[in-house]
């Protein structure tokens, strides 16, 4: 009979019906084993049974489980027998009312997630997915199926019955040593509310840990197996762990780090094998661990739903782009042309979670042993790797929804899907959503050897499913899972939006909310303090700390005038003030106010309780790259000489904070995309990493991609075509060379990871500096040997500071050895006046003093 016209009750429990009705007349839940119950009129009609529903109140415990349900009229459902419920649920569910009267007034469909997690809880512990040794064993959670097949691919297909346990609603079916390395699917008959009607769809395996190119079958395999092993993985190791708060992180995306690497096989370029070969890429990222950087977070490499596998069935745009001028329309028109079924996406479309990516394998069904040759390599280099994980919405409902129609995906208060995140948002708080998450993740950790985990879009998880996480990567031991899991680091995108916002539905894993747990979120404060403004400002030229507003005003209008510039000036700097604590929110200022006291667009700024709670950041994958965006804040006649000073600068606040430091790949050498603010799917072309400086650094490709850009096109037409704003290799070099600095300085001394609250509040402090410098002092003593002080000076004002320090007269106080040694002659000019305690820093200069004991 269609939808029912949306689904407005929600049955949370087993006794337990919550629906925006009123109580007066009769309420029934109507089943129908066939599905076919329909209205007709005032009659409902169809193979239906009923069950009575009593008006009732809404006790504390059921408010507080489903918040966004507390205003809504309960009922008690007058039938307490599990095995009924359950196979009532197995059919056709609705809700229906009559008025005193008798006249049938409502009907609606019924939102079943709740009373699932209810009459199904021994779910939570049964084996899913593949399992098994010699004989497999497939397992699928589908309890409100009416039946189950398993489909086995070869040279014939054939299907296989799947039995019930009717304790979980797990299907499952043992197979022979034959089924291994074989395609499979599911044929789940099942009510579709939508469709109005039981159907039988084919579906893959959620648990899968293969798949057939482009993710149309699952496939049954052994991750144990030697042909899924590169050379030497049994006896490989990773780099020793690192505590949260002093990694240092370098988010690269697969495709961006070979595409374009002359040092690459043209065959290898794009791919995780590109990792394993010693070209320009890999000679860089062997350079950066030996500075100090510690992690490389990946960007999604989960079997993605907008990219062919096979290289065969991709398109590439066919013009010469290089050859189109700086500030032409036509490079993003042959991008668009192609985008679609190009090599490009970042891979935020998640189709199965725990499956390497196809596209990124020069074989897609070689693609495990081949991404697990990529994290040998990256750990033979040094590095430990990160996984960017999208569990908060799926590319589309078809992997999920046919499954447990209804469960899988987040619904609104009509039924419909919520799509706050982009696309189809999941509903990791209900118990078997949030069970595929820890599994997914575990997976990833221990047969990946995986080494920490960044949640996008976590805001939209519950805390308490990222605490499950936690405790299930804690949970990992060295000798039972050949991986410590306490020292996998966790962090995500802690944003507030959606229909969850403001924890309407659950405590949600927002910044604030994690605060004692550990796991790390991103400080926009920081990101905002530095760039200036916010990222989506219809005027792109409002600057902050690191883009002029100290001293070198732009003269746009959004940038205010003097007085307001100055005030957002000194707001900016406690920002950062804040931020290089770790952003903790008890941390007291020099003006007396905690870093929660701060104002962050009305909220706190700062939020953490311990500092690798923060992740300290001011680009990355979103917005326009660190490089461009100062390029839309700096004067346009600003020298390159001064951009790379405002870019070091810039960075310096991330790499000498407390807490994580985050960098976007190629910021430490003036990577731009073109002005592009939104490249997830811009193609090679805007998002290329270049690793010959004489390449330059992607500035001047083009007028970026219309759909994100183009109302900042009046903006950046001017810019690209000004050839002073393409750096060249002195330029690049000397940037690489000062982030080079910055991290051997960060690595060189406890003072930037001093670990906890109490030891940064005793350690910590901020002498006053002028307006446009951040002085920091960190006490090192009893910590150091060599030192009993270090002093870093963020001088953002185009001249000489001084910053008086009386507390230093008399000591024996010197440049940092790393700066005193510098290939910067201006850095190296920063000088200490023992007589009065005065240091003095060159303008746009970060300077690191250090003091004897």
């Amino acid at each position: 009979m269609g939808d029912l016209g949306g689904a407005w009750a929600h049955w949370i429990d087993r006794s337990t019906v919550v629906w925006p009705s009123d109580p007066a007349g009769g309420h029934w839940l109507a089943w129908s084993p066939s599905g076919d119950l329909a209205r007709d009129g005032d009659e409902l009609t169809g193979d239906v049974r009923l069950i009575p529903l009593e008006p009732a109140l809404l006790d504390e415990e059921r408010a507080e489980a489903w918040p966004h349900l507390a205003g809504h009229q309960a009922y008690t459902v007058g039938e307490d027998d599990p095995g009924l419920l359950k196979e009532a649920l197995r059919g056709q569910v609705a809700a229906v009312a009559r008025d005193a009267g008798g006249t049938l007034t409502v009907v609606t469909g019924v939102q079943i997630p709740g009373v699932l997690d209810d009459l199904y809880a021994p779910a939570a512990g049964a084996p899913l997915g593949p399992s098994g040794g010699l004989r497999p064993r497939l397992s699928l959670w589908a309890p409100t199926a009416r039946e189950v097949r398993l489909v086995l691919y070869g040279r014939r297909r054939t299907v296989h019955a799947m039995s019930r346990d009717p304790r979980t609603g797990v299907w499952s079916a043992r197979g022979g040593p034959h089924w291994w390395g074989r395609d499979y699917t599911f044929l789940v008959t099942v009510h579709q509310p939508r469709a109005g009607r039981v159907v039988t769809r084919e579906v893959t395996d959620p648990y899968g840990l293969a798949t057939a190119p482009d993710g149309v079958r699952s496939r049954l395999v052994r991750l144990g197996s030697a042909a899924h092993k590169p050379p030497g993985w049994d006896r490989a190791r990773r780099p020793p762990p690192v505590p949260q708060h002093r990694a240092s992180v370098y988010e690269l995306h697969v495709r961006d780090f070979s595409a374009c690497d002359p040092g690459v096989p043209e065959e290898l370029r794009g791919t995780y094998l590109a990792f394993t070969v010693d070209g320009h890429g890999m000679r860089e990222l062997r350079a950066l661990a030996r500075d100090g950087l510690t992690h490389v977070h990946l960007l999604p490499v989960f079997d993605v739903a907008t990219i062919p596998d096979r290289r065969a069935d991709r398109t590439e745009p066919g013009a010469d782009l290089a050859a189109l001028p700086p500030d032409s329309e036509l490079q993003q028109e042959h991008i668009a042309g192609t985008a679609a079924a190009d090599s490009y996406n970042w891979g935020y479309d998640p189709r199965h979670h725990t499956v390497p990516g196809g596209s990124y394998a020069t074989d897609p069904d070689d693609r495990v042993r081949q991404f697990r040759a990529m994290v040998a390599a990256l750990h033979r280099a040094g590095l430990r790797v990160v996984l960017d994980v999208v569990h908060n919405h799926m590319h589309s409902e078809d992997v999920l929804d046919p499954i447990v129609p209804g469960y899988y995906h987040r619904l609104l208060e009509d039924g419909s899907v919520a799509t706050s995140t982009c696309c189809a948002n999941t509903a990791p708080e209900h118990l078997m959503a949030g069970r595929l998450v820890v599994d997914s993740v575990v997976t990833w950790a221990r047969e990946y050897r995986v080494d920490g985990f960044r949640f996008d879009l976590m805001g939209h998880h519950p805390k308490g499913n990222l605490l499950a996480v936690r405790a299930a990567l804690d949970a990992l031991t060295p000798e039972r899972d050949g991986v410590d899991g306490r020292s996998l680091i966790l962090y995500g995108e802690g944003w507030n939006f959606g229909e969850v916002a403001y924890d309407a539905r659950f405590v949600q894993a927002t910044q604030a909310n994690l605060a004692g747990t550990g796991i790390g979120t991103f400080n926009d404060r920081l990101r905002d303090a530095v760039r200036g403004g916010g990222p989506f400002d219809s005027d792109p030229r409002v600057q902050g700390f690191g883009s002029g507003l100290a001293g070198a005003p732009n003269g746009a209008p959004a940038d205010g005038g003097p007085d307001e510039r100055l005030g957002r000036l000194r707001h900016y700097g406690d920002l950062v003030r804040v931020a290089l604590t770790g952003n903790l929110r008890d941390y007291v200022l020099p003006s007396g106010r905690r870093g929660c006291e701060v104002d962050y667009n009305g909220g706190p700024a700062g939020y953490a309780a311990a500092p690798g709670e923060s992740v300290a950041y001011v680009d990355a994958h979103d917005n326009e790259t660190l490089y461009d965006a100062l390029a839309y804040k700096l004067p346009q006649d600003t020298p390159m000489a001064d951009r790379v000073r405002m870019q070091l600068l810039s960075l310096a606040t991330v790499l000498l904070s407390q807490g994580v430091a985050f960098v976007h790949a190629g910021s430490e050498r003036l990577r731009s995309k073109s002005l592009d603010r939104n490249s997830y799917d811009s193609g090679d072309w805007f998002n290329r990493l270049l690793w010959d400086c004489a390449a330059g650094n992607g500035f001047g490709s083009g007028l970026p991609p219309a759909p994100d850009n183009a109302d900042r096109w009046p903006y950046a037409r001017p810019l690209l075509a000004d050839p002073a704003l393409r750096p060249g290799c002195a330029a690049i070099t000397a940037c690489r060379a000062g982030f080079g600095e910055l991290l051997r300085i960060r690595y060189s001394s406890p003072a930037f990871g001093l670990g906890s609250a109490a030891e940064i509040e005793r350690r910590l402090t901020f002498p006053d500096a002028p307006d446009g410098v951040v002085t920091m002092r960190v006490d090192v003593s009893g910590l150091d040997p060599r030192w009993a002080a270090v002093v870093a000076v963020f001088n953002a004002t185009p001249h000489a500071q001084e910053q008086p320090m009386p507390s230093l007269a008399g000591a024996a106080v010197s440049l940092h050895p790393v700066q005193a040694a510098s290939a910067d002659p201006v850095v190296r000019r920063s000088a200490f006046d023992p007589a009065t305690g005065t240091l003095t820093v060159p303008g746009r200069t970060v300077a690191v003093f250090v003091r004897a004991p």
